[in-house]
């Protein structure tokens, strides 16, 4: 973006300004839930307590330990309630990042994983020997080619519950199964997954499983990760034997509190939002499909979240889209926003067989709490319109 100062003449910079009331003034809509959700009521009024009251040392004998140590271990009931595992299992962390990194290098040896991973874990897996199974247009991997990558050093299998661009659900129960079978051990990142489906570690067979904060309206830099019990991990932080002796450092007891929090409301309502989440998503699927010629939903008919869709439009360059559509009040994303900033297609995108042609038309809206039917039907005009003004621009689209 070009500052203010940095154009040249006065109608550049009066046109400029202009463009800045109009963002200003313009209503705004948040269908980028995927990339980060606001901070809850609910959380934040269990959250606040405890960061100007209970604000002791939860390794400490006192009472304000105690205190803060009693916050820390009811936030573990309830994150160890939404995965179905025992407090003893969930270790807190910093975030998703950190928990796949923990994961993933705490095993160590061969690791196999899929093309369509997270960078927190693709980038971990690459430090150590890995083979990537390729993922078709479905989004979804093969359980078969997970079972015929395993060789005879393979320590860890890493498949994610839920794809963070196209919502599709990885079949986690076949994949435990297969690597229970084969006495390795099964990691899944379920970081999209928490709030949106339901998750059970036991029924999956995971030995491993990464949540994060931010996803499902905590705080950012706040995660957790489940680790069966009996299996250890080789520590990532060194220091302290917090956290089991898994994760060295003194416990962010506001974050964890935020993160029970969410993890209560979860366990208390989120089955009752997700029929209502898909309605919306199903509509906004619908409008865009008819409204809109030459539009496409990348993995449609794959098993998805029911807050999510992806949607390629002909001709038209997503980064274009984006602006357009946020200068009419409405976030949107064109993939991980781990990777935003990059001009590169998504990875994801290509890894299920798109062109990077196509790869670079494509948009991910991702829904949540905050939206309704109003909303959805605004967005629908919004992105019909800003397609047809972006493709009479474009001469080779005609």
């Amino acid at each position: 973006m070009i500052a203010g100062s940095e154009i040249g003449g006065e109608s550049d910079r009066s046109l400029w300004h202009l463009l800045l009331k109009l963002k200003k003034a313009v209503q705004r809509y948040y269908f980028d839930h995927n990339a980060t959700t606001p901070v809850s009521r609910e959380v934040l009024e269990a959250m606040l307590p405890v960061m100007t009251e209970v604000f002791g040392n939860p390794s400490s004998i006192h009472h304000y330990g105690q205190a803060a140590r009693a916050k820390l271990d009811d936030a573990r009931r309830h994150v160890a309630k939404m995965l179905n595992c025992s407090d003893g299992e969930i270790v807190f962390t910093s975030g998703g990042t950190e928990s796949d990194n923990l994961a993933i290098l705490g095993i160590g040896g061969h690791v196999i994983t899929t093309t369509i991973e997270h960078p927190a874990v693709l980038a971990s897996a690459g430090q150590l020997s890995v083979t990537e199974v390729p993922v078709g247009g479905s989004g979804i991997v093969d359980p078969a080619a997970i079972r015929a990558a395993i060789r005879s050093d393979t320590k860890l299998i890493s498949v994610m519950h839920v794809n963070n661009e196209l919502g599709t659900i990885q079949p986690v129960e076949e994949i435990g199964r297969i690597a229970r079978e084969a006495g390795v051990a099964f990691h899944s990142d379920g970081i999209q997954a928490a709030g949106k489906v339901p998750i059970d570690v036991r029924a999956i067979n995971a030995d491993i499983y990464a949540i994060s904060g931010h996803k499902i309206y905590a705080p950012k830099g706040t995660g957790a990760l489940f680790i069966r019990k009996g299996l250890n991990l080789r520590p990532q932080m060194h220091g302290g034997s917090h956290e089991s002796r898994q994760r060295a450092g003194t416990q962010n007891v506001a974050g964890a509190v935020a993160l029970g929090a969410a993890a209560q409301w979860i366990n208390q309502h989120a089955s009752a939002e997700w029929p209502g989440l898909a309605q919306l998503r199903d509509r906004l699927e619908q409008g865009i499909l008819k409204r809109v010629g030459d539009t496409h939903v990348n993995a449609v008919g794959s098993a998805r979240t029911p807050n999510v869709t992806n949607i390629r439009f002909d001709g038209i360059d997503s980064e274009a889209l984006l602006i357009a559509l946020d200068l009419r009040g409405f976030a949107v994303s064109a993939g991980s926003a781990c990777s935003s900033g990059k001009q590169d297609p998504s990875p994801v995108l290509l890894a299920i067989g798109l062109t990077r042609e196509q790869a670079k038309s494509s948009i991910r809206f991702s829904l949540g709490r905050s939206n309704d039917l109003a909303q959805v039907e605004a967005l629908i005009d919004a992105v019909a319109e800003s397609v047809a003004h972006l493709r009479k621009l474009a001469p080779a689209y005609a």
